[in-house]
């Protein structure tokens, strides 16, 4: 099926008036093939030419996949390019045929093409062996040949292959050999490729925000002698009416969070309504999805908001309360709450029934037990790390982290998410978190833990990860042992995606949420020396501002 957002229309006189009709029948919704629209590239929206028409544009991208099928290598490259431009999505069909078509080039004595497509094909959910592949360019001891190390793009390649890793020993070893040969291989090469390449390093493909490194994937492209000027006309054009749409949706936002009214009752919560959304607006893309990109930022908020109650503000008392109240998700049954915590309670209630509404208005679903547990698991994990704090009790590392995972927040957003995407309750394996919810969350709280500065400027503390584990291992690495687990749970969050036989019951739009929520941490938690979130700022100024 091929749907297109633009017929026969010029882009640049819809500017201002296409965004109310972007959730109209020319969105693809079929949510087996998936519904995201991830956000491109970056530059000035009037460099566009005159007249350029979206639906021309796609035209030619999609008859330059068409002629170049006897040029496989450049079949591959347009791909790979549309991918890191974040377009692919309009060419699905003609993307999903010419991966098929290439698949003979894993055979391919060249690095580049090799690599490239045993990329293409694991994230097509073709089952080929990394290490099979890779066989070829390495020596008796399985080490890569020395003979590769000048050839700049088949180490980016290979580069990129290795975080798609599901636990080939092979992978390991491309991530060391090319990532040394690159870093050395730097200072030699011409300024654009250079920048390319030390931005390939800094921020990997597949585990890092495409929507963010897409801004310099064309920048790239734009230095190239070759230029395909259709394709960036296409990314320059989505990136604006992203824009224009998502900041749309923050002021919507924010006009809400004004009206609720609770920083003003709770003074020490946060107020960040533009991280909150940022979460949102990275994890649920696509036009289509505006009112969920917008609820589930109301939910974050309500994650974060109680977890100040708990850290900052509720006696222990308090939170007793606050927790029987959600058990009995009856607004009669809260009026004994503090002023603060009834008006919370009641925000919480209303946008849960809210998301419940439109789950079955949209899909025929009634989530209401599933949601309201989910938020009951919450409170209780909130009181749990409480206790523990006033009681001076230390939890062991794997307490902690178990415990942790809840409050991270991950699988109650993610389990609204999951009803208003059309999942049904069938689905699940009872009350376990799908295993690459699971992870997702896991990198989330290790990413948070690892932090060199505060998430936030408070003062409460609940303890970390890593001041558990140093407690029990005074002399270790806490750091390294925590990103080898990080390492470990991409293998799995990538075992889960990419393999046809796992998460078989889940659409590709929410195992896409699930991974870009994993890579949105890398920006979330990206403190500086100087305990400043630069990626993120970065991140704002380009798809926000």
């Amino acid at each position: 099926m091929k749907a297109y957002i633009f017929s026969s229309v010029s882009v640049k006189p819809l500017l201002l008036s296409a965004l109310p009709a972007l959730t109209g029948d020319g969105v693809r919704r079929d949510r087996h093939r998936g519904l995201f629209r991830p956000c491109p590239a970056t530059r000035d929206f009037h460099a566009l030419s005159d007249g350029f028409n979206f639906q021309e544009g796609l035209e030619s991208v999609k008859a330059r996949l068409h002629q170049n099928h006897k040029n496989k290598r450049e079949v591959l490259t347009t791909i790979d390019h549309l991918k890191r431009l974040c377009m692919d999505h309009y060419f699905q069909d003609e993307i999903d045929n010419a991966v098929d078509s290439c698949l003979d080039l894993v055979h391919s004595d060249n690095l580049l093409e090799a690599t490239l497509s045993l990329r293409l094909a694991r994230e097509a959910k073709y089952d080929i062996s990394a290490d099979e592949v890779l066989r070829k360019f390495t020596d008796d001891n399985g080490d890569f040949k020395i003979d590769h190390c000048k050839d700049i793009r088949g180490l980016v390649s290979l580069q990129d292959i290795s975080h798609l890793n599901m636990g080939e020993s092979s992978l390991y070893k491309a991530k060391e050999f090319s990532r040394r040969h690159l870093t050395s291989a730097i200072r030699h090469l011409n300024p654009n490729l250079a920048r390319y390449v030390r931005h390939s390093l800094d921020h990997p493909y597949h585990v890092s925000l495409m929507q963010y490194k897409a801004r310099y994937h064309l920048s790239y492209l734009q230095s190239l002698p070759t230029r395909n000027t259709a394709m960036e006309e296409l990314a320059v054009a989505e990136l604006y009416l992203n824009k224009l749409q998502h900041q749309k949706e923050v002021q919507e936002v924010k006009r809400w969070w004004m009206d609720l009214g609770l920083t003003r009752e709770i003074r020490t919560a946060r107020d960040q309504v533009l991280k909150w959304y940022m979460w949102a607006m990275t994890v649920v893309q696509g036009f289509s999805l505006s009112r969920y990109r917008i609820e589930i930022t109301k939910i974050i908020s309500f994650v974060y908001i109680v977890d100040d109650i708990f850290d900052l503000v509720g006696t222990q008392e308090e939170l007793s309360l606050f927790s029987e109240a959600i058990k009995k998700w009856d607004l009669a049954a809260a009026g004994s709450l503090p002023g603060y915590m009834l008006s919370c309670y009641k925000a919480l209630y209303t946008v849960t029934n809210e998301i419940v509404d439109m789950a079955e208005k949209e899909h025929g679903l009634n989530p209401m037990d599933q949601l309201r547990n989910a938020w009951e698991t919450l409170f209780d994990a909130f009181l749990v790390e409480r206790r523990w704090l006033s009681s001076n009790q230390v939890p062991s590392p794997e307490d902690y982290l178990r415990n942790g995972i809840i409050t991270s927040g991950v699988p109650l957003i993610f389990l609204h998410l999951f009803f208003m995407l059309g999942h049904d309750s069938t689905e699940l394996d009872g009350n376990n978190i799908p295993r690459v919810i699971y992870s997702s969350a896991k990198i989330v709280r290790l990413r948070d833990d690892m932090g060199s500065a505060k998430d936030e400027v408070q003062e409460g503390f609940d303890g970390s990860y890593k001041e558990m584990y140093l407690r029990e291992n005074p002399h270790a690495d806490a750091e390294e042992h925590m990103l080898e687990m990080i390492t470990n749970e991409w293998e799995e969050l990538n075992r889960e995606c990419f393999s046809r036989t796992r998460s078989s019951c889940l659409s590709p739009s929410f195992l896409l949420a699930s991974l870009n929520l994993a890579r949105m941490t890398s920006i979330i938690y990206g403190y500086d020396n100087e305990q400043r979130l630069p990626v993120l700022e970065d991140s704002i100024g380009m798809l926000l501002l």
